[in-house]
């Protein structure tokens, strides 16, 4: 479990308020309990009752250096892998490009984008996706990187945003700030993994729209 997950299933068990030193000192009995429950005491026996080898102690160096970082990788390529399903499923025929640089409106400049359909150099559908759970240090460069495709994107181009992850439940403004783009048309929608079927529908639709 990253800092990040725990920060966020502790608050789930504490409620409001901070779970610092001050929440400790202020309630220790119920802190302590929260952490019960989450099954760490049992799990700290466990290590400790456990034989450890120079391969074990090099294993968990790993993990805390660059094992977050490696478990948000995947938590993002699951939701990327899941959005060019449907992309590939709808456009399979049309065609698409992805990871790439798409032109914008003027012609002379491009921007990055996750998927651009039917292509780079004429998108009439933009999609960017972004998840995040292991860790949070990233979460507020979606608000720019979201605002420069907004920005480069034709006015009869169609951004979708794809994203997810736990630690967004900790940072509402800068969700309210997407959902307000969405409200001013900025973003044409924004999904989460469980609107995948959404998804599915809408792309079906904007291919329709376009004529694709």
């Amino acid at each position: 479990m990253s800092k990040d997950e725990f920060t966020l299933a502790l608050r789930n068990i504490l409620g409001a308020g901070g779970i610092g030193i001050k929440r400790f000192k202020a309630a220790g009995a119920e802190y302590v309990g929260a952490i019960a429950s989450l099954g760490y005491f049992a799990h700290l026996k466990r290590l400790i009752e456990t034989p450890v080898s120079w391969q074990d102690i090099l294993l968990e160096r790993l993990k805390s250096g660059r094992g977050s970082a490696i478990k948000g990788q995947a938590r993002g390529r699951r939701l990327e892998d899941g959005t060019e399903q449907i992309v590939n499923k709808v456009f399979s025929d049309v065609g698409f490009d992805k990871r790439c640089r798409f032109v914008g409106a003027s012609g002379r400049s491009t921007e990055k984008a996750d998927f651009a359909i039917p292509s780079k150099e004429d998108p009439a559908i933009l999609i960017e996706v972004k998840a995040y759970g292991a860790t949070g240090s990233k979460q507020t460069d979606i608000l720019g990187d979201i605002a420069r495709i907004a920005e480069q994107k034709r006015h009869d181009t169609h951004l979708l945003l794809v994203t997810d992850g736990t630690t967004w439940s900790q940072r509402i403004n800068d969700l309210r700030k997407l959902v307000d783009m969405q409200n001013r048309g900025l973003i044409a929608r924004i999904y989460t993994q469980r609107m995948f079927d959404d998804l599915d529908d809408d792309l079906t639709e904007l291919r329709r729209t376009h004529d694709l």
